[in-house]
């Protein structure tokens, strides 16, 4: 429940910014802008209609597949959910410090063009973007993989929704305390976390499918620490990735997983670097 309440929470308050950027030119706008509202409002819900869809599809996907076909549909979702997180996160810090600028150029240029189907389109890709990265994620952790929806997890759901609206309004208060740029940092690292986490779930299938080795079967056993079948423990298992009782392929894995992360994200934070300094030249 706490990492479904975590997944709608953050993926939440990113649309909700977009939406916010958007609605904000919008609203204080001239007469002209303001006509635009109408076609926002319609993306957004075009947006949230493609992304309950592709969750509708993913559950019913699950109640025709059975026995090993099933499964491995799931350890392919619960891998492709962990690099939708981290590519998601390399994005955010290739993109984030121009997005509200680049949507108002979008903005702008739709409005001298009169193409407000063009906003409309704008927000329903946001928007479906947002919620279709959400559903997997869901998916991934094991949110419907079932073929139902049980009422703790829509629970999760809705709290993790209105903690995304009480979120959006106090970032929008500003401040140093609640500023968008600690939020998007301490969440990049918490969801890069969790990516972890998804990737050992992945990798704990196919060892059960006998399609890794384990190498050696328990490098070591720290249940009497911290268990990860209790209740905290499993929750400190998905967001982290932690194995009580880890086989040697679970930690070279672990291993894999943060270097090749380490990577990129050198790589992304090289990037904005070189485009300033080809700006200034």
């Amino acid at each position: 429940m706490g990492q479904i309440l975590f997944i709608v929470w953050r993926e939440s308050v990113e649309a909700l910014l977009v939406v916010g950027i958007l609605y904000a030119w919008l609203k204080n706008g001239d007469d002209d802008a303001r006509r635009g509202l109408p076609y926002l409002w319609g993306g957004v819900a075009a947006g949230v209609i493609a992304a309950v869809a592709l969750g509708a599809a993913l559950v019913g996907f699950t109640e025709v597949l059975s026995g090993d076909a099933q499964d491995y549909f799931q350890t392919a979702m619960v891998l492709i959910a962990c690099v939708l997180i981290v590519q998601m996160v390399l994005w955010m810090k290739q993109h984030g410090r121009s997005l509200k600028r680049d949507m108002e150029r979008s903005l702008e240029k739709s409005q001298r063009d009169s193409n407000w189907w063009g906003v409309a389109l704008l927000v329903a890709l946001a928007i479906a973007r947002e919620g279709s990265e959400t559903v997997i994620f869901l998916y991934g952790l094991g949110f419907g993989q079932s073929g139902h929806v049980d009422g703790g997890q829509m629970l999760a759901v809705v709290i993790g929704l209105g903690l995304a609206l009480l979120t959006f309004y106090l970032l929008q208060l500003g401040g140093k305390i609640f500023s968008w740029r600690l939020f998007f940092r301490i969440t990049e690292i918490m969801l890069l976390f969790l990516g972890a986490g998804l990737f050992q779930t992945g990798v704990d299938k196919l060892i059960d499918k006998e399609l890794l080795p384990t190498i050696i079967g328990q490098v070591w056993n720290s249940s009497a620490l911290l268990d990860d079948s209790s209740t905290f423990g499993s929750l400190v298992a998905t967001l982290t990735g932690y194995r009580a009782h880890p086989a040697l392929m679970n930690l070279l894995a672990y291993v894999l997983y943060w270097a090749v992360v380490y990577l990129l994200l050198r790589r992304a934070n090289r990037r904005p670097t070189q485009q300033t300094a080809g700006r200034a030249a």
